[in-house]
């Protein structure tokens, strides 16, 4: 990466599969994290969904030039995989506790500590948004900002119970198979990408589906008994002084429950970002339709992006898609309202 104030060359290959791994020994076992940039710069600190990694939850944001043009400029990333999904990874043994949702939370502790960071913006996906909201309820001087797609909060309905009961099942005796797989597109995915008999599925779900052939199975399934077993967390968020910035997706199966996170959340710092047509994993689905918010987001922390402002044509925002709450001063500050992408039509 250039050091020019006016732009930034980004080697795309390198942002997907480049970057430095480290395997750190935490209280709770070793945890994978994947280094991306200048270390001198802040921290942005990732965590993905279940049965994913940082290649299989973030490339597409990362893939997007002014998305990685605006975070590398900006942050190192670290990419903190659940233990046991990071590329290559060895199966866990079954000595092994299985780990609780808090046990995962005090892991990103010790991966903070064993670089020296102190306070860092974080970005998760659904599960990952979970650990690191919990994270940021038990360590608050350690966040700075909550960047988080598609977040659970409360603990498992009887209906995700069951579906995550029914995938925990066989993710034990079958392993990967083709049932599992069909149960996390569709948690991933809006049904639009996933295809049908006469529609192909779309190249990220066909990238994705060959990313989970590549899991260990029983690793998958610890880090989905920890999230099935989820305390609720809804009564601390009020009390989180961080600034959060919420998108998810209006098909995803977690839209009611983002919906309930932002309405629980400080009004003055925190704003939800909905985006059409598209499934929980936004990072991948519909990058482009994170970059404005995440650029007006980031400016309340002083942080821009080298280049001027240009809008992709493939994006589904536009200056005038966005609320005009968000493109405030009063946003650009301290105070972010919760939002909307979509605009009325009611005259």
């Amino acid at each position: 990466m250039g050091d020019s104030s006016d732009s930034v060359s980004v080697d795309m290959e390198g942002i997907a599969f480049g970057g430095k791994e480290h395997l750190i020994k935490t209280c709770h076992g070793s945890v994978s994290v994947a280094v991306f940039g200048d270390q001198d710069k802040p921290a942005l600190v990732t965590y993905p969904d279940l049965s994913l990694n940082h290649v299989s939850c973030f490339q597409g944001l990362l893939f997007c030039p002014e998305a990685c043009s605006l975070l590398l400029h900006n942050f190192c990333i670290y990419h903190i995989s659940p233990p046991g999904h990071e590329l290559g990874a060895a199966e866990i043994s079954p000595d092994n506790p299985v780990l609780s949702a808090d046990d995962l939370a005090d892991q990103i502790a010790d991966v903070l500590n064993y670089f020296g960071l102190g306070a860092v913006m974080c970005l998760g996906v659904t599960a990952g948004a979970y650990i690191l909201t919990l994270f940021a309820m038990k360590y608050r001087p350690r966040v700075l900002g909550l960047i988080l797609v598609s977040p659970l909060c409360k603990e498992p309905s009887w209906t995700e119970w069951l579906y995550n009961k029914v995938m925990s099942n066989l993710l034990y005796f079958y392993g990967m198979c083709g049932v599992v797989k069909e149960l996390l597109l569709k948690r991933y995915f809006s049904k639009e990408v996933r295809g049908n008999a006469q529609v192909l599925e779309s190249d990220i779900v066909q990238s994705c589906r060959r990313s989970l052939e590549e899991r260990r199975s029983s690793n998958v399934w610890r880090f989905l008994e920890a999230i099935n077993g989820r305390p609720d967390i809804t009564e601390g968020l009020g009390k989180l002084q961080c600034r959060s910035l919420i998108f998810v997706g209006d098909n995803s199966p977690f839209h009611s429950e983002a919906l309930h996170m932002i309405s629980n959340l400080d009004s003055r710092y925190s704003a939800l970002v909905e985006v059409q047509a598209c499934g929980s994993m936004v990072t991948e689905e519909q990058p482009h339709a994170m970059l404005i918010p995440l650029e007006y987001f980031l400016m309340g922390f002083g942080l821009y992006r080298p280049s001027k402002l240009s809008v992709s044509p493939r994006s589904p925002l536009s200056p005038s898609c966005i609320a005009p709450e968000l493109l405030s001063p009063e946003s650009m500050g301290l105070k972010l309202k919760p939002i909307k992408t979509r605009i009325s039509l009611e005259v």
